[in-house]
């Protein structure tokens, strides 16, 4: 076998920088990855993974940490405000008969998890540590950091996340990160026996749930619409979350009202998105994940598509000996899907503003999971 790039640099220790780091270990590159953040930390509450996410962790190797940190659950219930059912989401098991088709684990944890893997791999992880200039040339790329180290690499994978400095740096004019007009509020929870799964209630505005992360923490969530981004106090974050909940009478919903205090760990985020069009590289600069695709969560996807991105990558970059070559076939095999999941989540996001068409909400729901149970 042979390999496009020997050495390589990720840019961005979040969930895509670490799953590219543990695949192309597994072939044998030589592999650094730097991180920003001192305490290479992942911020927030719960996250919500649908069956194509679990099958990225298989091919990992991290399914069974999760399985045993997390919850791995079989479909969504769903209810009205005062608590009458009114359907079920199936969930297919994308993973294999034996895992369940979705589920979730509080951030840090699955952070926690990657980040032990990336180690195990034999990556060298350098925290507090970005990059401030990238130099290319015929043979490779020179990276001068934040730390005064200068190196060279064969590839550099940008993975730095919405905010991206890679993306600034390859790819100024690219669009920018647009507020959907909706937020999201997340609080940790104790789980009640009777949260067996994902569990949601709609109302004419907003919508509210709640999912299991652990075998005794669920996380609630929230969706709100918002004309303006703005900052909240966090301050007033416990009050405001206990004030959204006032309508939904279900005795779930208003148990979780009474337990909203300092100790849920409330978080709000405005939620954005961005699409960013190809290539997604200059040169041996490649971007992946929320850097180029960044979705909104109604499809429970982005953490997926960020990783299978890495994944794919990793393989295309196994088979050739041109880095262009590979870059573009990994750029061909992604744009359609990752397309597909940003932008059938900002439309499931823009009908629930407008009261819209609940046929076509469902369609695009139906439609989005079974182009996620193919192969990537």
């Amino acid at each position: 076998m042979t390999f496009a790039a020997k050495k390589i640099l990720i840019i961005g220790g979040g969930f895509s920088g670490m799953a590219a780091a543990i695949q192309l270990r597994k072939q044998g590159e030589q592999v650094d990855l730097v991180e920003i953040d001192p305490g290479w930390r992942s911020y927030g509450a719960g996250i919500s993974l649908g069956g194509a996410t679990l099958r990225a962790f298989k091919t990992l190797g991290i399914l069974p940490q999760f399985l045993e940190q997390g919850a791995a659950t079989d479909d969504v219930e769903l209810f009205l405000p005062h608590g009458q059912p009114i359907g079920r989401l199936p969930t297919p098991r994308f993973a294999g008969p034996d895992v369940p088709g979705g589920g979730a684990i509080m951030r840090p944890v699955l952070a926690k998890i990657l980040a032990e893997a990336t180690v195990a791999a034999g990556a060298d992880v350098r925290l507090g540590c970005t990059f401030t200039a990238l130099r290319q040339h015929a043979d490779g790329v020179d990276v001068t950091f934040s730390d005064g180290q200068q190196r060279s690499y064969d590839l550099v994978i940008g993975a730095d996340g919405l905010g991206s400095k890679v993306r600034a740096a390859i790819l100024p004019d690219a669009p920018r990160p647009q507020y959907s007009g909706q937020c999201v509020w997340r609080a940790v929870l104790p789980r009640p026996p009777e949260v067996e799964r994902a569990m949601m209630w709609l109302g004419p505005k907003i919508k509210t749930g709640v999912n299991p992360v652990s075998k005794d923490l669920m996380y609630l969530f929230v969706t709100e619409d918002r004309v303006d981004n703005v900052q909240i106090d966090p301050a007033r974050f416990a009050p405001m979350l206990a004030e959204l909940l006032a309508p939904f009478s279900a005795p779930l919903m208003q148990q979780c009202r009474e337990q909203i205090d300092a100790n849920a760990q409330i978080v709000y985020r405005p939620l954005e998105s961005l699409l960013v069009p190809q290539p997604w590289h200059q040169g041996r600069v490649v971007l992946i994940g929320d850097a180029v695709h960044a979705t909104t969560p109604h499809m429970a996807s982005g953490a997926c598509i960020g990783i299978e991105d890495a994944i794919v990558l990793a393989e295309e970059l196994a088979g050739v000996d041109s880095i262009e070559a590979a870059l573009a076939r990994f750029e061909a095999r992604r744009w359609e899907r990752c397309r597909m999941v940003v932008e059938n989540s900002g439309r499931l996001g823009e009908i629930e503003i407008a009261g819209g068409d609940k046929a076509e909400h469902a369609q695009i729901m139906r439609d989005t999971l079974i182009a996620l149970a193919a192969p990537i």
